[in-house]
């Protein structure tokens, strides 16, 4: 406190003339005082300060998911055989990014649940949560020091780039009510969901003496998981519990089976009108669900996440067929994909 009052001693003739100064008024102290006061309230501890910036996140993270990233890396593990500090480092990496960019995600889509629970900028407000997830995304990058490789900082910063240019042509189609076509959709999937999984086997395979690349295989799954979850979205009675019913139809999402919905019958426009509504109706949602499963969208979404398990299968055997594994963790991650029929 005492260099504050200097400070305040020197400002003061600075601004109000030396007769100032020599006179320090009694209503200067109490105004000192004040300072002081809030000074000292305001004040807090470096582990204070980092609750208060990770608050989002861990509120998040108090209600976990599946962790099907973590399966995936343990699964692919089988084959790359990193050591196990390295592997730590990469799972903290991508447990951060994927929780920065579900925080992210619920602003964009103004989701009220998450998980079962309210979404964290319910809790903690937007600014600030935008701010942990963007906090969230440089305590990952701090990791990669951790690594000491020189490929992981420019494998790290492709696929973020990625990433971020799926989620905007997706946002972009959404705020346009642009439907795009199938092809433009699963190449924004591969950026979008494939950039995290591919970010983490490619920072896996530059720590492991593998010279296979399972590039093509991770991103199979990406698309796989990503068209998933979208027909999921519309049909599953947990998908409703935790996110909200029929959620991707109140966000005027262009998803996978409303693409081939709408598509299919490109002189109806009532898909296209429920999506603009942005409607909370549930009763407009059911309809908008029952015309999708009218124009046999949803049959074409299970034989597509049938055909992508199906490649999926085969990319695993090419790849036991060149080493001494077995691959029997990513067989129980595809099985874990199956669609449960209603």
């Amino acid at each position: 406190m005492k260099g504050v009052r200097q400070k305040l001693k020197t400002l003061i003739p600075r601004y109000f003339g030396k007769r100032a100064q020599e006179d320090e008024p009694s209503s200067f102290v109490r105004v000192e005082e004040v300072i002081e006061v809030d000074i000292r309230s305001t004040t807090h501890t470096d582990d204070e300060k980092e609750k208060i910036l990770t608050g989002p996140l861990d509120y998040l993270r108090e209600n976990p998911g599946k962790d099907i990233r973590g399966k995936l890396i343990d699964a692919f593990n089988e084959f790359l055989e990193v050591p196990n500090d390295k592997l730590d480092v990469i799972k903290r990496i991508i447990d951060l990014l994927h929780n920065a960019s579900l925080l992210i995600d619920d602003i964009q889509d103004s989701s009220t649940l998450r998980r079962g629970v309210p979404v964290a900028h319910s809790i903690f407000g937007v600014a600030q949560t935008i701010n942990s997830a963007n906090y969230a995304y440089f305590i990952a990058q701090r990791e990669l020091t951790y690594l000491n490789n020189p490929l992981s900082f420019s494998i790290y910063t492709e696929e973020l780039l990625h990433l971020h240019r799926g989620q905007g042509m997706e946002l972009h189609w959404r705020d346009t009510l642009q439907c795009p076509s199938e092809e433009e959709y699963i190449q924004m999937a591969l950026d979008k969901t494939g950039g995290l999984f591919r970010l983490a086997i490619r920072l896996m395979q530059a720590e492991s003496a593998s010279g296979i690349d399972y590039v093509p295989l991770v991103e199979t799954l990406g698309l796989l998981f990503q068209i998933r979850d979208d027909y999921q979205n519309l049909q599953s009675d947990t998908y409703s519990t935790n996110k909200g019913f029929c959620e991707d139809i109140g966000e005027g999402k262009f998803s996978y089976p409303i693409i081939h919905s709408i598509r299919s019958q490109p002189g109806d426009l009532r898909l296209l009108s429920i999506l603009k509504q942005r409607s909370e109706d549930l009763t407009v949602r059911k309809y908008a669900v029952e015309y999708i499963e009218s124009t046999g969208s949803f049959d074409y979404c299970e034989r597509k996440i049938a055909l992508l398990l199906q490649q999926a299968r085969e990319q695993v055997r090419r790849s036991i067929a060149d080493t001494t594994h077995r691959g029997s963790q990513i067989e129980k991650i595809l099985n874990m994909l199956e669609i449960d029929k209603k």
